[in-house]
């Protein structure tokens, strides 16, 4: 039995201006998906995701969400973006941003179970001594701990992260795919990576972006797949359980 679907997009294409970024696009994802998002820089990556939060709006097609099999006008989505600029001086806590995440009215005050959920989260992402901490005392890896708690708090339907690898520190990046694991118990998980030998190893189904989409339903690739998407040579070689790629001199084209 298939999963309940989450998010479609049917025949999207986006431009800027008179440049064409993504043309036909057709995706599913579903409850509890895995999904690793790979391509070439300037292939549409991060416009696709932009276009799913509704950040860019399509030329062409439709998106269409759904909460329990039933379709919705929006659904929670949480976020992590590639870039992530911090000023170091406004007065807000890492405990604070976390809590950001849980969309209150404006004059609502967060709760004891609000705080009681930061806490686990602040636990979660290996930062409980740092709630208190100023955000903008933050190294860049640990302010990504804290984003991404943020994204996660209020178990969204899909958590979306664009080179989540950015700015994490290596004592973390081990565990950031046992962490999105656990998140994905609960939530759609897209991942955005140019590291291809770590999305194959950690996601189960593989969309490649180069303008089109070519969608793969697991992370067992045939020959020439990736190399027909990126459009340039590259060879797969196993290594224990750990799937390598190795890129061959080529010239750019």
């Amino acid at each position: 039995m298939s999963p309940q679907p989450v998010i479609s997009l049917e025949h999207i294409s986006v431009s800027y201006g008179t440049k064409r970024v993504l043309t036909d696009v057709c995706l599913t994802v579903g409850e509890k998906d895995f999904l690793g998002i790979i391509g070439p820089n300037g292939g549409g990556k991060t416009t696709l995701i932009k276009t799913i939060l509704g950040l860019k709006k399509a030329d062409t097609g439709n998106i269409t969400y759904f909460k329990d099999g039933k379709q919705v006008p929006q659904i929670s989505i949480g976020y992590l973006p590639q870039y992530n600029k911090i000023d170091k001086n406004f007065p807000i806590s890492t405990e604070e941003v976390i809590l950001s995440g849980i969309r209150k009215g404006l004059f609502s005050r967060y709760t004891t179970d609000d705080r009681e959920a930061a806490r686990q989260v602040l636990q979660q992402m290996g930062i409980e001594d740092l709630a208190t901490r100023p955000i903008g005392t933050l190294s860049g890896g640990q302010v990504q701990r804290a984003l991404l708690g943020r994204a996660v708090i209020s178990k969204p339907s899909v958590v979306i992260l664009d080179e989540p690898n950015t700015y994490i520190d290596k004592r973390f990046e081990g565990q950031l795919y046992h962490l999105l694991e656990d998140i994905n118990r609960e939530s759609a998980v897209i991942l955005v990576s140019h590291d291809i030998g770590a999305v194959l190893q950690n996601v189960r189904t593989i969309a490649c972006v180069n303008e089109t989409l070519d969608y793969h339903p697991d992370t067992e690739l045939p020959d020439g797949w990736i190399e027909a998407r990126f459009n340039c040579p590259i060879d797969l070689i196993g290594h224990g359980d750990m799937p390598h790629r190795i890129l061959k001199s080529h010239k750019h084209r």
